[in-house]
């Protein structure tokens, strides 16, 4: 059996591994289509795409330093939003609150507390005639999208979640002890969907820079400037020159190595030292 979410109510329905066609759904009666790829994924096993999804309908002002991302909703389609996001919205959307991980209430809000995000997410839900929401980050800067394909992941720094579509899910992942002692984040934040594609939608602190990583070209990169970066890449934890004495006393954060293949994502802005500079500023 193979669990997916519901295009339309957000409910987990189980189907058979090889159903493909029209289904109706036994909690909200509307339909769907879920076909089957059979391509092979990299555990030997059958991709499974919802070939319903259609990427939402976004756009940005104020680019890059103050961005401002409206989302317009079709009926009925929902996105969820990293509460405090929300800046405005048409009168007809309702909202509902979702737990934002999996598992029990403890080991949620643990997650929550390590990963840097909140324990609950905003559901918002266009009415029939559809709406739009507007969404910002708590802090200047600009907002990225990145389109998940069905079982892959992203990784996120602790704070650079703001929005998804409703089928995508969430989950933390260790830094490493060394990150225990460098005042930043200590758990990266997983988003992926196993049930048909999914958008994430990401804030930075300042501008967003992509760069492409290949067996060849390793990047090194302070914890701190991390936005986001993708499976294919790899990453091992490692500081300058003076090992743990440069990071508890050298003013650098913790230092990651990345390589391996894929994107990876970073802020021109460093929103913990600009935190750390706070007390120097305020004299």
């Amino acid at each position: 059996m193979v669990e997916i979410l519901c295009p339309h109510c957000d409910e987990e329905i189980e189907l058979d591994d090889d159903s493909s066609g029209v289904f109706a759904c036994p909690y909200c009666d509307e339909e769907f289509e879920w076909n089957v790829d059979p391509a092979p994924s990299k555990s030997g096993g059958k991709v499974t795409s919802n070939s319903t999804f259609k990427p939402m309908k976004v756009e940005y002002e104020f680019k890059p330093s103050f961005t401002l991302m409206t989302a317009h909703l079709g009926p009925s389609e929902s996105i969820k939003v990293e509460p405090g996001a929300m800046v405005a919205q048409s009168s007809d959307l309702s909202v509902s609150t979702d737990r934002a991980f999996s598992g029990g209430i403890a080991k949620g809000l643990f997650k929550a507390v390590m990963g840097g995000e909140s324990f609950f997410l905003n559901k918002y839900t266009a009415g029939n005639s559809g709406g739009w929401i507007s969404l910002a980050p708590s802090v200047p800067g600009d907002i990225g999208t990145f389109d998940l394909a069905p079982g892959e992941n992203l990784f996120l720094q602790g704070g650079a979640f703001m929005a998804c579509s409703p089928n995508v899910k969430t989950d933390t992942k260790f830094q490493g002890a060394k990150s225990l002692f460098s005042g930043e984040g200590a758990f990266f934040l997983r988003a992926f969907s196993q049930s048909g594609s999914g958008q994430v939608f990401y804030n930075a602190y300042g501008a967003i820079k992509e760069i492409d990583v290949t067996p060849d070209t390793p990047i090194k990169v302070d914890n701190g400037h991390i936005i986001a970066f993708t499976e294919g890449v790899s990453y091992r934890v490692a500081t300058e020159g003076g090992g743990a004495k440069n990071l508890l006393f050298g003013g650098e954060g913790l230092i990651l190595q990345f390589s391996g293949a894929g994107k990876l994502w970073i802020q021109s802005r460093n929103l913990w030292a600009l935190a750390a500079s706070a007390p120097f500023l305020a004299r």
